[in-house]
């Protein structure tokens, strides 16, 4: 079965909107660097969660054509 994630940048994908998968990995990203930051609480299991999003948006943005941007 496909994540959210997955289906949301397959979405993206195939409409070829590449800022809207940026934005999403922007996101995505001030979420990890959040959760890393917090003390005093496991966050591990969020962390790896937003990580495979990112690496799931990145795959995405890889099918388009065009530069890549970041």
């Amino acid at each position: 079965m496909s994540s959210a994630i997955e289906l949301i940048v397959s979405g993206y994908a195939k409409l070829q909107d590449r800022q809207a998968l940026e934005n999403l990995k922007s996101h995505r990203q001030r979420l990890a660097a959040e959760l890393k930051s917090r003390a005093g609480f496991d966050v591990r299991s969020s962390i790896s969660h937003v990580e495979q999003d990112i690496a799931a948006i990145e795959d995405g943005l890889r099918t388009l054509p065009g530069p890549v941007v970041g």
